[in-house]
């Protein structure tokens, strides 16, 4: 038994050791904020809602049917139930009955709005699209962000190991008595400073995870993400202008399109009010039958089906509504109806207006941001080169300590500039692609 429970805790331990080596790929980050992320999970049931719409939309075309009984306890001089003679004695009466009706027709307020309805789970469909189109890209952002902090968290640590070998060579210059003590301190104090540099990034990469973890709406505990090599993207724009991924947008677009149905769905408001103006008719179907008991002397008066037989009547009628006048509702209403019909239009101008306004945005950023690559790209080789014969020439003491830090911190911050330039670069692309329409996680 003891060793059964040692082996238990032993897969349990190995268990828990490769969940925390788990790391997150893009992929699984996008697919699991997908399939969990609570906004998304409400707009499903939206569309759930939209569908038993129309199931009800759809149930106003049927006859409905209703069954009914009642029973009545009469004492002392009354009506007999069945005979309806005025009798003195202790009765008991009780009938049952059906009866139906179906609307033929209500000025085809119902087929506008089974219509409607079913405009209703499109829509739906698409604000859910647009939902999971929206944290899709908040994730790879934010995916991107932690790929950003670890970049600057290995740069820090690159400098930081560069300062403590530079602390070493100082040290070893100042006992030789070729350096002053100064340039030692000068040393030391670097190393300080990039030891707390390495500590700051190391918390913003903690922050960039935490936010990650909270998107996802898992445990930070043990989260990590699986890098992917960037690259050094291509400067080259992928769109030749803004209106080249505005014209595939604005056809494929989920808010667009549901403005578009936000107008049909006005126009049929319109007919469903203007279905007041109409006449309407409806008609129905009723059966039923009675029975008495005879309390007093615990009987009935007739044998029970003899007296459901007896009793048994039926009918049919029909209702026509002429509307005539109703004090200017059903005018005001179609009139107000109009009025969301051109509010609706508006809002589809609005729309397009936006998307537009946004992807321009979103194109002259990316162009700058791969001119800005461009430029960090030279500017991180022109430092390397100067840092370069800047190692050289303190290795020789043809150059300050001083000196030396001035180039190490433009080459620090060349570093830093082409990194954030790069996924800078890299995000705004993929907003002109996810606008454009591919696949933005590849």
């Amino acid at each position: 038994m003891k060793t059964k429970i040692v082996t238990f805790l032993a897969l349990l331990f190995i268990v828990s050791i490769n969940a925390q080596d788990k790391k997150w790929t893009l992929q699984e980050c996008v697919k699991y904020a997908l399939d969990n992320n609570i906004s998304i999970k409400q707009s499903e049931l939206n569309v759930a809602v939209s569908e038993e719409n129309v199931i009800s939309s759809k149930g106003n075309f049927l006859p409905n049917l209703n069954a009914s009984t009642n029973g009545s306890l009469n004492f002392g001089s009354g009506f007999d139930p069945v005979s309806n003679d005025r009798v003195s004695t202790s009765t008991y009466g009780g009938s049952f009955g059906l009866s139906s009706g179906i609307t033929v027709f209500n000025g085809y307020r119902n087929l506008n709005s089974y219509k409607q309805a079913q405009l209703g789970v499109e829509s739906s469909k698409l604000s859910l699209q647009k939902i999971q189109d929206d944290i899709s890209l908040y994730v790879v952002n934010t995916y991107l962000n932690v790929l950003f902090a670890k970049e600057n968290l290995n740069v820090a640590k690159v400098q930081y190991e560069i300062s403590k070998k530079q602390i070493e060579l100082a040290k070893t210059q100042f006992e030789a008595g070729s350096k002053p003590k100064g340039d030692l301190l000068n040393a030391q104090s670097k190393a300080a400073t990039d030891e707390q540099s390495v500590v700051l990034n190391e918390n913003t990469l903690n922050i960039a995870l935490l936010n990650l973890a909270q998107l996802l709406q898992i445990s930070p505990a043990n989260f990590d993400v699986e890098n992917i090599e960037v690259g050094s993207p291509g400067v080259a724009m992928l769109y030749n202008n803004p209106n080249d991924v505005y014209k595939k947008a604005v056809v494929n677009r989920p808010e667009i399109k549901n403005a578009e149905l936000a107008i049909e769905s006005a126009n049929y408001n319109i007919e469903i009010a203007k279905a007041g103006f109409l006449p309407s008719l409806s008609v129905s179907a009723n059966a039923s039958s009675g029975y008495g008991y005879d309390l007093k002397n615990n009987q009935f008066h007739k044998p029970f089906f003899t007296q459901m037989d007896d009793n048994f009547g039926y009918g049919l009628g029909f209702n026509l509504n002429i509307p005539i006048f109703n004090r200017g509702q059903t005018k005001s209403n179609v009139n107000r109806q109009l009025i969301n019909y051109e509010i609706s239009k508006f809002g589809l101008e609005s729309k397009k207006l936006e998307l537009e306004q946004t992807i321009q945005k979103a194109f002259y950023d990316a162009k700058a941001a791969a001119k800005t690559y461009e430029s960090a790209e030279k500017s991180l080789l022109a430092q390397n080169e100067a840092f370069k014969n800047a190692q050289e020439s303190f290795n020789l003491g043809a150059m300050t300590s001083f000196d030396f830090d001035q180039v190490r911190n433009r080459l620090v911050t060349a570093e830093g500039a082409i990194i954030r330039a790069k996924y800078d670069y890299v995000f705004k692309t993929k907003v002109l692609k996810f606008y454009y329409g591919e696949a933005f996680v590849d």
